[in-house]
């Protein structure tokens, strides 16, 4: 006999297995993606030979950010084709793979190209996970409520991944020396690995307990007993716009987009680019622009000479003493840079435990995510455009919220797309939201902020972070209007997902 309904069936050992596989899922993704900001620069300046300040590296974490999210919203959108067609646990343990032996190969990668490639296949593989495990959590809990739950709570690990990555980088600086080789190369005049290379080994930690976890746990049984039974139906993209999906697929695609586009157009960009500009920072700004402008004379130079040239040397002796001279200066933005960042993890990590709060209470899924928009709409254009310019505690509690309103979002499509696409398209139309309209879309505001905004508002003077500030207001704002009003046209989902599995 099923227990009564108000008391949802007790978690088995299996069911604690899957949450406990889903949450490492979450946590890594994360893990995994901001890998890129700590490791980027340093990787590129060692494999191009060329000092950490020089332009060209500067050109080459845009266009690594750029290529490893194109990468992710077409292999993604493949990826969800691919869930659909051969299972949802299949693809999610090759996903797994996939990106924890990326960033392994990619610790011994002696050229810039190497580089890229298994960065961008990092980025594939959790652009394919996340769609792959939301939509096995959705189909292995048989009761609705449990489902609800436990897709808000396991999405809240993913806030958990960028403080485990930070702490690691820290770890790796203080006790890189003490690692060994292990056979990675060792950049020019260096007598031991970069601390870069020892953090992308750290990739293949989630390898390891999914390796050993994913055979005591099933494959979707709905999906499995139709797929067995012939009844399946093929996965299509061009299903996804047939007249009774077409609004919802477009709707939670330009939805995901808003999503990413506030936290890369504004969110991200104010670690690097707006917190040089905070007023704790003062002195530190004016000490450090006539260096920057020497080093960019320098780097000037440096650059329009042939790669043989002798002057070379000299010019980058001159460089590096530059740098040298920029350094414990750029240490204390660095460290207030970190405040900045932990300020947003803590928040989004917030707003992912909110979310899972209130999916236990019940409310319409359009009244859930205007808790979210319509702060937004207030909270973005005051911290940029106001407290940015007082900075202090004010600033970075704002900051914090901000990134509780804008990361609540993802993990709410986390628990409503799996709903609104039948069985047979889940995972095509899940990732046709977050990876064709999230990260395909969305992750270009970043340069939308940085490359157009920013520098319209300079205008013929010198970019600084405060234009940066008022660019990211103005893209953030601009998103969350837009996301409000489509918004409105999200329909709610039914009582029960397409096809949702029926209890024992």
């Amino acid at each position: 006999m099923n227990p009564p309904a108000s008391e949802p069936a007790k978690l088995t050992a299996t069911k604690w297995l899957i949450i406990l596989i889903a949450s490492i899922g979450f946590l890594f993704d994360t893990y995994e993606l901001l890998m890129t900001p700590l490791v980027a620069a340093p990787a590129i300046a060692e494999l191009l030979k060329i000092p950490l300040n020089n332009p060209i590296v500067t050109d080459w974490v845009g266009r690594l950010l750029w290529i490893a999210a194109l990468c992710g919203g077409v292999f993604g959108l493949l990826g969800g084709w691919l869930v659909d067609r051969f299972g949802r646990k299949t693809v999610m343990a090759a996903s797994i793979f996939v990106y924890s032996f990326s960033p392994f190969c990619a610790a011994y990668a002696t050229s810039l190209p190497v580089f890229v490639f298994f960065r961008s296949t990092t980025f594939i593989g959790v652009c394919v996970e996340f769609v792959a495990a939301i939509t096995w959590l959705a189909e292995v809990f048989e009761d609705r409520k449990q489902r609800e739950r436990w897709l808000g709570i396991t999405q809240a690990f993913a806030s958990l991944g960028g403080v485990c990555v930070t702490a690691m980088s820290i770890w790796i600086t203080a006790h890189g020396k003490d690692l060994g080789h292990m056979g990675l190369p060792v950049g020019l005049g260096a007598t031991d690995p970069s601390s870069w290379r020892y953090l992308l080994m750290t990739g293949l930690l989630p390898a390891i307990p999914i390796a050993l976890l994913l055979p005591f746990v099933p494959e979707s049984k709905v999906w499995k007993e139709k797929r067995l039974a012939g009844t399946l139906q093929r996965p299509s993209l061009a299903a996804l716009f047939a007249p009774e999906l077409r609004r919802v697929t477009l709707v939670t695609a330009v939805l995901s987009a808003c999503a990413y586009g506030i936290a890369f157009g504004a969110l991200q960009v104010t670690v690097a680019r707006v917190t040089p500009g905070l007023p704790e920072l003062k002195e530190q700004a004016a000490a450090l622009a006539p260096l920057r402008k020497a080093a960019e004379a320098l780097n000037r130079e440096l650059n329009a000479l042939p790669p043989n040239d002798p002057a070379r040397k000299d010019i980058g002796a001159k460089v590096r003493e530059n740098f040298a001279r920029q350094k414990p200066i750029n240490d204390d933005v660095k460290k207030m840079a970190d405040k900045v960042q932990f300020y947003q993890e803590m928040g989004g990590l917030t707003g992912r435990l909110m979310l899972a709060a209130l999916l236990f209470i019940g409310l319409s899924r359009g009244v859930m995510l205007r808790l979210f928009q319509v702060p937004a709409l207030v909270m973005l254009p005051l911290t940029y455009f106001v407290f940015f310019k007082g900075g202090g505690p004010t600033f970075f509690y704002a900051y914090a919220v901000c990134g509780l309103l804008t990361v609540a979002q993802f993990s709410y499509f986390g628990e409503y797309l799996p709903k609104v696409f039948p069985l047979h398209l889940r995972g095509t139309g899940g990732s046709f939201a977050t990876n064709v309209g999230g990260r395909m879309i969305g992750t270009s505001m970043a340069f939308v902020t940085t490359s157009l905004v920013a520098p319209m508002l300079a205008g013929a003077g010198p970019l600084t972070p405060a234009h940066v500030a008022k660019a990211a207001g103005c893209v953030a704002l601009t998103i969350a209007a837009l996301s409000f009003l489509v918004g409105l046209l999200l329909p709610e989902p039914k009582e029960a997902a397409p096809d949702a599995p029926k209890p024992a």
